[in-house]
């Protein structure tokens, strides 16, 4: 055998979590390179980088093995005890073929879901269930075999080995040779000699490959230590020997194991017998549960003219033709069930009250998704396609994603999870990456730099650029000079440029949900999270590759901020709105927009937008649908042009009439994919699906493609009358908008979604901002910002208040009330004690009284935040409920106890009863007072905003001057005496002042 031929049997790639380094496409590049004619894939324990390895490596030409290095529980994978006597052993199996692949994937799900303990564990039960079609190697030092051999059990070696060949029959195992010139190797390989001699089983050289080239051992050691949270310089951390963990040459594999040429040339050999190949282009759809004696389509034919009925009344020919052709496509390509499927989840929602979504991408062009009310906008009003979702010229599996109230997406998930059975339904895996910012938190720290020098330069890094070293250090000057001035800087973000972007985490996609034909555990590999369920190893993109259903259950903030300021408009005004009745021809709407107030506006409320509407000023459904579509990079240097057009300083040239229906509501400006289809379909004879041919070829800047598909379009053009030269002239206009152009499907839902919010807040601002506001608990930037806005605006608002605020954010008189849930520390289920007992035993009378009701409910943590926020301000000051804040603790114990002997009141059985904290804490001397920044800095920290302002006025026997009072709830009044302040005067003062809440009082001499 050539050295060539030699084959890596034993990789591991990022998946093996901050382990592993290179990316699969990295690793297949590195094989490709060396003249490799194949590359395995075994990460530990998982098999997440299986589908990718197969894409890579197709593309590549060579071929992929797919394997796992799996670990193997010292006795039973169910055993739990902490009583194991070693580590689990690893062992690397390798598929050979379909079976095997089976049998891989079934192995690592049951290890995670069945045998997990700190590791994902198999045990021999398994691997006699599953060894069919599977290559076992012995795997590293690590591994069974060589850990008896280097603990002296020789005899145990054997026999083990023994077992194993006689498992894996038909010389399916191989033990396993290395060499990265650590000395226990030699003898572990020693030793693996004489027992392959004696038993005849083979022998397989292989590197244990972490990473690409030796002079990456140190960035791999730097992820060893972001994994351990170690230090580089610290004792007994966990470290690779040796800087040989990479992909090595044929040539060094051959001079390594000169002597053994057998483990070389069955690299070769085991790589013939691995011929697993995905099966690409088949989808795997669920079945959706029919009525006895109904097909599919007869279902849906049945909903879609019912849906007609309902959303037409009387039906014209038109769109009687399209439904029956959208149903004809729909069928043809065997997506029947996949729409009945979303219709039937989308209809649960809405007859459970769960807010949907107006609609979401592509699918919003389909008239079917329209009747069934899958979406919410009419496709034939806004000229929407269904050839941009759905045409039978690009077989693709279509992407119905749905927005529900992110409130109550669960409940939606849970009915697919119940009508189609947990071993059908999981949801799907996602990686949480190295970002630039914590990646330099993290490098930082390994390196034992400064963590406040660390910390400083992570916050230099903009949000917006977290993903990206080079473009964060372009936006950021001061970085840059960091990094020219200081080594220590510059090897910092050396190292963090070699990590970016490497998986750290597995976690659950925060809406992605699979739904398989047959169980779960005979399709894919699984996960089973800590909050239970079930997640898929493969990540959403390789289970679109492999054509399973795979659905976004998107929850949507708007939504829910919808639905909460339609409940409090009829509970406030007892107005029974519904979103359809919004009209969408509101010239204040429409004002308000043209001014660029548009915060809280789904979409519409960042600067550039707010700008663009002020330049643009619309004024009719169509602005905003070319809005949101054109406020993105590409479209974005088409505005001005737009925006002139549109406002009359510019003529509109349309080159051909043929194009002035298709252009005129975007007065002349290409926006939308859509209209680039439009365009080919009727100035070149396209059909629609072909023009979506053409449209993805500009969107990949496929050079060769687009040459095919011009030549089509002159051709066609010229076909229909058309001059060279105006043809010409549209695909250069069409060609760059097809790259960058926008969805109008997606837009118009979106758009109208936007101008529901945008009048919600021009009719019903209290009601929206409360509900708004209420969307946000526990993110108090936002919450601080739209307090901010209100305050701009006029509209007051009030803090906290133990007796006067409730759950969410409320309208109170002109103005709105602070939530409980808003302030940190509180919890929802504490919060909901507090309103239990207001609403069973009336307003709370003190601090006291709120402690004797609420023991066992509250602790010192829930006192502090609501003391802190001001909650308590009407019943006294908070120095003084500060001061006592210990003696009530000792209550709250007390009570605690009592509780928890069974005593469900401080008052019950005999005994002496506990007395109320006021009655048993009397203050010593004057209780003081706290200065204005000390009161400020309270609330900023426990809710996020400053409610208390200050306010200086002057005092005088006849008239006090204030100056002009803030729309503040709390008042830090302080008077500058020129003589007595009269209670007239000091009266005189609060009258001008809204707020119904305590005033601080200081009083100061004048000069």
């Amino acid at each position: 055998m050539s050295t060539s031929n030699f084959v890596h049997l034993h990789t591991h790639s990022s998946y093996s979590l901050l382990d592993g380094m290179p990316g699969v496409k990295e690793l297949v590049a590195a094989a490709v390179k060396m003249g490799s004619p194949a590359i395995a894939l075994t990460d530990h324990g998982v098999v997440h980088g299986l589908v990718e390895l197969y894409r890579e490596t197709t593309l590549a030409g060579i071929k992929g093995i797919m394997g796992c290095e799996l670990y193997l529980a010292p006795r039973s994978r169910f055993d739990r005890s902490g009583a194991i006597d070693r580590e689990p052993g690893h062992l690397v199996l390798l598929a050979m073929n379909t079976t095997g692949y089976h049998n891989l994937i079934q192995l690592s799900s049951r290890g995670h879901t069945e045998g997990f303990y700190y590791k994902p564990r198999i045990d021999l039960d398994l691997l006699q269930q599953y060894q069919e079609g599977l290559i076992a190697l012995s795997a590293c030092p690590s591994g069974e075999i060589p850990q008896l051999i280097l603990a002296d059990n020789l005899k145990g070696a054997r026999e083990l080995a023994a077992t194993y060949a006689s498992l894996f029959s038909q010389e399916r195992f191989y033990l396993e040779l290395m060499d990265h010139g650590l000395p226990e190797e030699s003898r572990v390989n020693r030793e693996l000699v004489r027992i392959a001699r004696e038993l005849n089983i083979p022998l397989v050289a292989s590197n244990d490959a972490h990473y690409i080239a030796s002079q990456d051992a140190p960035i791999h050691d730097i992820l060893l230590c972001v994994q351990t949270g170690a230090r580089v310089n610290d004792n007994g951390r966990l470290r690779f020997p040796s800087n040989n963990f990479h992909l090595r040459t044929s040539a060094e594999m051959a001079h390594l194991f000169a002597e053994l040429p057998e483990a070389l040339s069955n690299t070769w050999a085991i790589t013939e017998r691995c011929n697993f190949k995905f099966k690409m282009g088949e989808f795997q759809l669920p079945q959706y549960p029919l009525p006895p004696g109904k097909d599919g389509v007869t279902l849906l034919q049945e909903l879609v003219t019912a849906g007609v009925q309902f959303r037409y009344g009387e039906a014209s020919p038109a769109i009687n033709e399209r439904a029956a052709y959208e149903i004809a496509v729909i069928n043809a390509m065997g997506f029947v069930g996949y729409f009945l499927i979303v219709w039937d989840f989308v209809n649960f929602a809405k007859e459970n009250g769960i807010p949907v979504g107006p609609g979401r991408g592509s699918v919003t062009g389909s008239l079917v998704a329209y009747t069934l009310g899958i979406t919410n906008v009419d496709p034939l009003a806004y000229g929407l396609i269904f050839e941009r979702f759905l045409n039978p010229e690009r077989v693709s599996m279509p992407d119905i994603d749905i927005d529900f109230c992110f409130e109550r997406r669960g409940e939606v998930i849970a009915y697919v999870t119940r009508k189609y059975g947990e071993e059908h339904v999981a949801q799907i895996a996602t990686f949480g990456t190295l970002g630039i910012r914590s990646a330099v938190r993290d490098v930082g720290k390994a390196l034992e730099m400064p963590l406040y020098e660390v910390d400083r330069l992570a916050k230099l890094i903009p949000f917006e650029y977290e993903q990206s070293v080079d473009r964060a250090l372009q936006q950021t000057p001061a970085l840059q000079e960091e990094i020219k001035e200081k080594a220590a800087v510059r090897h910092l973000f050396e190292l963090v440029r070699r990590v970016e972007g490497k998986p750290r985490n597995i976690s659950m996609h925060a809406a992605g949900v699979v739904i398989t034909p047959q169980k779960l555990t005979e399709l894919l590999p699984l996960l089973r999270p800590r909050d239970g369920g079930l997640l898929t190893q493969y990540a959403m993109d390789d289970l679109e590759t492999l054509g399973f259903l795979k659905i976004d259950f998107l929850g949507l903030r708007t939504l829910t901020v919808i639905r909460r300021t339609l409940a409090l408009i009829a509970e406030l005004y007892g107005v029974q709105l519904k979103e359809e009745d919004i009209p969408l021809d509101d010239a204040a709407t429409y004002a308000m927009l043209s001014r660029g107030e548009s915060d809280g506006v789904f979409q519409l409320e960042s600067p550039g937008m707010r700008r663009v509407l002020k330049m643009l000023k619309p004024n009719c459904i169509e602005d905003i649908i070319a809005t949101n579509a054109l406020y993105r990079p590409g479209p974005m240097e088409h505005i001005p042009e737009f925006v002139a057009a549109k406002n009359g300083q510019s003529t509109i040239n349309y080159l051909h009439p043929k194009l002035e229906p298709i252009l005129a509501p975007t007065y002349g400006v290409v926006v939308y994919q859509e209209q680039v289809m439009q365009v080919a379909h009727a100035l070149a004879g396209f059909s629609l699906g072909e023009a979506d041919l053409l449209r993805r070829a500009m969107a990949k800047r496929d050079a060769q493609a687009l040459i095919e598909q011009q030549e089509r379009f002159l051709a066609g053009a010229a076909a229909l009358g058309v001059s060279s030269e105006v043809a010409q002239q549209v695909f250069a206009i069409i060609r760059p908008f097809g790259s960058y152009g926008f969805n109008k499907s997606h837009s118009a839902a979106y758009g109208i979604l936007a101008y529901h919010t945008a009048w919600l807040i021009t009719h019903y601002p209290l009601p929206y901002f409360a509900a708004l506001l209420s969307s946000f608990f526990g993110h108090q930037e936002q919450t601080a910002r739209y307090l901010r806005l209100l305050q701009s605006r006029g509209i007051p608002f009030y803090p906290p208040h133990i007796n006067n605020s409730w759950q969410h954010f409320v309208v109170e008189g002109a103005g709105l009330r602070f939530g409980l849930l808003a302030i940190k520390n509180l919890g929802f289920a504490t919060v909901e004690a507090i309103l239990r007992e207001r609403q069973e035993g009336g307003e709370y009378r003190s601090l006291g009284d709120f402690v004797r009701r609420l023991a066992g409910e509250v602790n010192k943590r829930h006192l502090e935040a609501l003391i802190n926020s001001g909650a308590f301000d009407s019943l006294g000051a908070r120095a003084e409920h500060l001061l006592i804040l210990p003696q009530l603790q000792d209550q709250l114990f007390a009570a605690a106890a009592l509780i928890s002997k069974g005593q469900t009141s401080l008052f019950e059985g005999g005994g002496k009863d506990l007395p109320l904290p006021e009655e048993a804490i009397k203050p010593q001397g004057l209780v003081g007072s706290f200065t204005l920044k000390e009161l400020q800095n309270m609330e900023l920290e426990a809710t996020g905003f400053v409610f208390t302002h200050q306010v200086a006025a002057t005092g005088a026997a006849q008239q006090p001057k204030v100056t002009e009072l803030p729309a503040a709830p709390n008042l830090y009044l302080t008077i500058q005496q020129r003589s007595k302040l009269r209670l007239e005067d000091l009266k005189a003062i609060l009258k001008r002042y809204p707020g119904n809440c305590p005033v601080y009082l200081e009083l100061q001499p004048l000069g």
